[in-house]
């Protein structure tokens, strides 16, 4: 986790090593502090990564498909320590992932995006209830919601 990055190269040892502490207990890695990246595993390079982050204290988190290399049950307990996070930090974390459940499980706000165009911004539960298109209704719940033409022969 310890690094000297650029725009906080005047910021003394004590307090970067103070950071890591911190960081480290945060996502209960302090065991992993001494090894070198190599010597981790996928699960655990990914907690760090978070850590070198949260060392620098940005003020908003981006996490392109963080989940995206884990195995099953390792997904499950990383979003589980994600959502921890974001909410001891209280910091704004921008999450971009392909997975709707990391979506409707991690987010305040989702944005459903289709070839760079924007579908529908809600809160999970408003795309999940009142989906603005089909494209939004397909990407919400699994399995997937089937689509077919009918007729309507009431006369309605």
């Amino acid at each position: 986790l310890q690094y000297q990055p650029d725009d906080q190269a005047k910021t003394p040892k004590d307090e970067i090593d103070q950071r890591v502490r911190a960081a480290a207990e945060t996502l209960e890695i302090t065991d992993l502090l001494d090894r070198t990246p190599r010597a981790l595993s996928g699960g655990q390079r990914q907690r760090v990564a978070i850590g070198r982050a949260i060392v620098r204290k940005p003020d908003v988190f981006l996490f392109d498909e963080p989940l995206s290399n884990l195995d099953a049950a390792l997904r499950v307990q990383t979003r589980i320590e994600i959502a921890r996070l974001h909410r001891r930090l209280g910091t704004t974390m921008i999450y971009v992932t392909h997975d709707q459940v990391e979506a409707m499980t991690l987010a305040d706000k989702i944005v459903v995006l289709r070839g760079g165009n924007i579908e529908q911004i809600g809160t999970p539960i408003e795309l999940y209830e009142n989906p603005q298109n089909m494209f939004v209704a397909q990407f919400i719940g699994s399995p997937k919601m089937n689509f077919f033409m009918a007729k309507d022969l009431t006369g309605a």
